[in-house]
């Protein structure tokens, strides 16, 4: 990757699984859809492809696994590895991981997750959102990004939500297939919003 200007927004994205997410994001600072540089990768992971896909964009990349570690003593290493690189906002696109307040007390946090605000928080929400429409309980599904200020699950304030339709034929694989493309679209225009309102008033 060529160096960036220094005004430009920085990222840090932190990834455990393939990454398509963090291709959008490394996508959109590269066609200046989106004013910011990805500066840093970090997966507790060391097999993420996510990795792979950042360092084909030539975006320096850190495994930090957690190990027998106490969670908030991995959260402070990881916060203090984020703060060594120097970023205006983490973004967490496909994190595994809860943090603990030991990490998002020091960093601006945003979090990518594929359900509507206050609808199947935690893991598996795409299959949850699917097994609700087959049964008759859920209508739609969605995806959403939000500030992760504490350490609550999936309940921050929301930056940006789209609603993703069921369609009559669809399967848990073409349905899981239009969620990701939602996210996409969702975690570039949220992240968008926050570079603008970092222009008039400081993240922290």
């Amino acid at each position: 990757m060529t160096s960036r200007s220094a005004d430009l927004f920085g990222l840090a994205v932190l990834v455990s699984g393939n990454g398509s997410n963090l291709q959008a994001i490394i996508d959109a600072c590269a066609d200046g859809t989106l004013g910011a540089e990805v500066k840093v990768v970090i997966s507790n992971r060391p097999d993420a492809y996510a990795l792979t896909r950042a360092a084909d964009a030539g975006v320096p990349t850190l495994v930090i696994e957690q190990g027998d570690q106490p969670r908030r003593v991995y959260d402070s290493e990881l916060a203090r590895a984020v703060a060594t690189v120097g970023v205006d906002l983490v973004v967490l696109a496909g994190w595994d991981r809860l943090l603990s307040e030991a990490f998002v007390t020091h960093h601006t946090v945003v979090n990518l997750h594929p359900a509507k605000p206050g609808v199947f928080p935690g893991l598996g929400a795409i299959e949850k959102a699917f097994s609700g429409w087959l049964d008759g309980t859920v209508t739609s599904g969605g995806v959403m990004v939000h500030f992760v200020p504490d350490e609550g699950v999936d309940d921050g304030p929301v930056i940006e939500t789209e609603e993703v339709p069921f369609e009559p034929d669809d399967t848990l694989e073409t349905f899981t297939e239009r969620v990701h493309a939602t996210e996409h679209r969702v975690v570039v225009k949220a992240i968008d919003k926050v570079i603008a309102l970092a222009a008039r008033q400081p993240l922290r």
